[in-house]
């Protein structure tokens, strides 16, 4: 964590009156407070990743060129964490063995959920697996330093829907239930319309194009197999919460990969945790 101090902010802006928006949600300052910026900012704590992003902004006066920054940042963080997720985790081949043997026990419905604080700002991803009516796993991770509750959403979806592939490869019934409307209809509906238009829609661009290419065509094998609904969010079911209080956990950890929660899963203490 990173303690702003004036002599901190000075690495990334020469004056005040040069700060940037994307520079003030790395700070996590309302836009509408931008006159006292300086001075609510000095004391917080903003993790590594916004602050070393904070500087690299510095003296980057168009928003198209601080957004490059930000998603080259981004991919060189993924690339890193894939690297320690190497040395820290088991390999793929071992948890599709052990998901594998763990869907005999029945069949699954898998909660999926992505937050945001503040929007954009810093994100994450977590999902709940259910085998009958008691949760088995719980999943989190995908964090981004800039990103939003969309991004967020269709990660917990993509994810789910590679867990979703394992267990019907397994024989398994798969329900994947996700509280976005947004993500259901890019992949569902939207997707349709704009693969036939050359992946471009009317009005603009598509955005978070790449991870909604790559959620459509793997929901285009299972569809037939998976079933994917919509949830409300918050009304207390309780793979949805569980799905929510990953997305803080996922937040707080700083995660870029997605990891399977390692410790005891105490439903009662992860519900007490707080919420998204």
């Amino acid at each position: 964590m990173q303690v702003v101090s004036e002599a901190f902010l000075s690495l990334g802006v020469n004056d005040p009156s040069e700060v940037s928006d994307n520079q003030l949600i790395l700070l996590d300052i309302d836009l509408d407070k931008k006159e006292s910026w300086f001075e609510l900012a000095l004391g917080k704590n903003i993790s590594d990743a916004r602050a070393e992003l904070f500087v690299l902004l510095k003296g980057i006066s168009t928003k198209v060129n601080q957004d490059k920054i930000i998603k080259n940042y981004k991919a060189l963080q993924k690339h890193r964490a894939s690297e320690r997720t190497l040395e820290k985790f088991p390999k793929p081949e071992l948890v599709m063995t052990e998901v594998k043997t763990e869907a005999t026990l029945g069949d699954v419905t898998i909660y999926c959920d992505g937050g945001c604080s503040p929007n954009p700002g810093e994100s994450g991803s977590g999902v709940a697996v259910y085998r009958g009516d008691k949760v088995s796993e719980l999943w989190y991770g995908l964090y981004e330093p800039m990103g939003t509750n969309n991004t967020a959403e269709l990660n917990a979806l993509y994810q789910s829907l590679l867990l979703a592939q394992q267990e019907s490869e397994a024989g398994n019934k798969v329900v994947i239930k996700c509280d976005s409307m947004y993500s259901i209809n890019c992949i569902k509906i939207w997707a349709v319309s704009w693969e036939k238009n050359g992946w471009r829609k009317k009005g603009g661009e598509i955005k978070n194009l790449e991870i909604i290419q790559r959620s459509y065509a793997l929901y285009n094998q299972l569809k037939s197999k998976v079933e994917l609904s919509h949830i409300k969010a918050h009304i207390g079911l309780e793979g949805n919460e569980l799905a929510d209080r990953m997305t803080v956990y996922a937040r707080e950890q700083k995660d870029a990969a997605f990891v399977r929660y390692a410790d005891v899963i105490d439903v009662e203490e992860i519900l007490s945790m707080r919420a998204g």
